[in-house]
């Protein structure tokens, strides 16, 4: 028997508003579909709450003894600016800024993206396809839709009737939005005379000549819409029905709503059971924004180097501090939470780290087993991470308790308390023992390899300022630099 079988888990579905049992399609296995980056800039921390989420939700089904297909995608073609049908796609106005082709942009930000994620202590997803890898699935998929009669060709680029699929469908259920509602609070826009109606959105656009990325299709040299990369990549590797699709609250409307619409228009059915969304992370009790300056990124909260926080925190002081919110909420980020959740996560690894020390005897002054089950039914409620590490510090509590004499586990309860704290400290919630993994020589080198990837992105971005400057510090304080093909090393006097 599996632990799936024991322990049954709530979700709140977006869709129904509402927390509903989970149920795999098949059961044993669990197909999942999260949005993932568009790789034209440094992975943004907001974005990283967003996944960090979805890593958690990722280690609870695999803990339960599910095989979990996560597939998250890179957006490496087709987003154009401000989420618009007009404009420039992000990568290539990049691309053009930089004087460089916009693969090296893609691969430059891809990199990025998985050295933050690998730092904080990620796991890899199932499959990561690219969208200009699924170009193919795209256009045929846009065939279907027009075959269906629920898009339109006009002068090479193709859009998806909304007010067409809405006789039949309903458009906004997602969102909670109605059709009426939009067409009124919508204004007429430049470059959108193509369309029938303001709110139909692009399913392939007409390249200009000056468009970079392009490929050949029935309609003419193009790329695809935003909206339709997700559900040809999403349906490919998952199904046409799949369990969960994540990603974060400012996806909801309207690109999951559009890619409902799309599925609805070539399979005839809704494509997902369960659709989760991560909320925003605000900086200081404001939404993080770069025209105010509002923002920091991943690397300067690892560094420390930032006007925002008194100093450097660990990955996993930072993932600590992301699960004792539930990914429901808005999470304020402040220096006084940080160091907050620094002092939790060291009291519980300060506990965990007792439990090979304490001794066991002949009665428990606590229920274990009880205790145990009190862990599973807080991530059984819609992975109620914050009410999980509650729950862990009332075991941190009993294990002081028991190194100072005032409490007392059997060696049977005393395994069990080891085995749980353990599968949900490491394994579920993602966090490392930084006192065991990095005493030592082991602690300079995790510090030096952070510095030597800034260093390395600092390059990339063509930052030789920046990058000399770690170079030289760190020669300053005895650490000596070595670049060589198989990457850089370093040694210290």
């Amino acid at each position: 028997m599996h632990l799936y079988d024991q322990q049954h888990i709530k979700i709140y579905n977006s869709l129904s508003g509402q927390k509903e049992p989970f149920k795999s399609i098949t059961e044993g296995y669990v197909g999942m579909y999260v949005c993932g980056p568009t790789v034209y800039s440094n992975v943004h921390l907001g974005n990283v709450r967003t996944f960090m989420s979805f890593d958690m939700v990722f280690r609870y089904l695999k803990h339960l003894g599910y095989k979990v297909r996560y597939v998250r995608n890179i957006t490496d073609a087709g987003h154009l600016e401000n989420d618009a049908d007009a404009g420039e796609d992000k990568i290539t106005k990049k691309a053009r800024l930089e004087q460089i082709e916009p693969m090296e942009v893609v691969q430059r930000y891809t990199v990025d993206f998985h050295n933050i994620l690998s730092i904080f202590n990620f796991l890899p997803p199932s499959i990561e396809p690219t969208a200009t890898g699924h170009i193919i699935e795209q256009i045929e998929l846009i065939s279907t839709i027009i075959k269906n009669g629920f898009a339109y060709e006009v002068n090479g680029s193709v859009y998806f009737d909304v007010h067409k699929f809405n006789e039949t469908n309903d458009y906004g259920k997602l969102s909670k939005r109605k059709l009426d509602d939009l067409i009124h609070n919508t204004r007429e826009l430049d470059g959108q005379s193509d369309k029938k109606n303001p709110q139909d959105f692009a399913l392939w656009k007409k390249a200009e000549p000056q468009h970079i990325m392009r490929w050949p299709s029935p309609w003419s040299d193009g790329f695809p819409g935003w909206h339709l990369e997700c559900t040809a990549m999403s349906t490919k590797y998952l199904g046409d029905r799949f369990d969960i699709h994540g990603g974060g609250m400012d996806l909801k409307f309207p690109h999951h709503e559009c890619e409902i619409a799309q599925n609805e228009a070539a399979k005839g059915q809704s494509p997902v059971n369960y659709w989760m969304h991560a909320n925003m992370l605000h900086l200081n009790g404001q939404r993080m924004s770069k025209s105010t300056g509002n923002t920091v990124n991943p690397d300067e909260l690892l560094s420390g180097d930032n006007k925002f926080f008194s100093k450097a925190y660990s990955p996993s002081v930072i993932r600590f501090f992301n699960a004792q919110s539930s990914y429901r909420s808005v999470l304020d980020l402040t220096d006084d939470g940080l160091l907050a959740s620094e002092k939790g996560f060291h009291r519980l690894m300060d506990a965990i780290n007792l439990l090979d020390s304490i001794s066991s005897t002949s009665t428990s002054t606590l229920n274990v087993s009880e205790w145990k089950q009190n862990c599973y039914d807080a991530m059984n409620d819609d992975f109620n991470s914050p009410i999980l590490i509650a729950h862990l510090f009332d075991a941190a509590k009993y294990i002081n308790q028991i190194k100072d004499g005032k409490a007392s586990i059997t060696s049977e309860d005393l395994k069990l308390l080891k085995q749980t704290m353990y599968a949900f400290t490491f394994d579920v919630l993602g966090l490392q023992n930084e006192s065991k993994k990095e005493s030592g020589t082991d602690k300079l080198s995790a510090a030096v390899d952070i510095l030597i990837k800034l260093r390395q992105e600092a390059r990339a971005n063509k930052d030789f300022a920046l990058s000399d400057k770690i170079r030289d510090e760190l020669a300053e304080a005895g650490i000596q630099l070595k670049d060589g093909k198989e990457g850089t090393t370093f040694t210290t006097n």
